[in-house]
């Protein structure tokens, strides 16, 4: 059994989460079960599953939680997009939460290969 707390990826993927949820409050108050409540959910989603992978017995367990993290980067990256282009994000709120969930995503991928051996 692993700690997550151990893990670069998971420490940036917790700092993530926290810059999109100061990110998000500004966002419209219509938008609060809508966008803003799904990609709080999806960025939680990143750190979480890495977590829940680590307590996990088995690396092959491990590595289908990452693929979950993974899934879930991928879906935050599309809706800061689409935040962005309804004008909820400034261009450089933008690329600052893009950049560092494609770094993530490209974290992710690079463990999985190393567990996955």
């Amino acid at each position: 059994m692993r700690d997550f707390r151990n893990l670069t990826v998971w420490s940036r993927s917790h700092t993530f989460v926290i810059n999109v949820y100061q990110i998000t409050r500004k966002f419209p108050k219509e938008e609060i079960y809508g966008l803003t409540s799904q990609i709080r959910r999806a960025a939680m989603s990143i750190p979480t599953n890495i977590a829940e992978g680590c307590g996990r017995k088995s690396d092959a367990d491990f590595c289908r939680f990452l693929q979950i993290s993974v899934g879930s980067a991928s879906e935050v990256d599309y809706e800061l997009q689409l935040a962005h282009e309804l004008g909820y994000l400034t261009e450089t709120e933008y690329d600052e939460l893009a950049k560092e969930v494609i770094e993530i995503r490209r974290m992710i991928a690079k463990l999985i290969d190393k567990t996955d051996k």
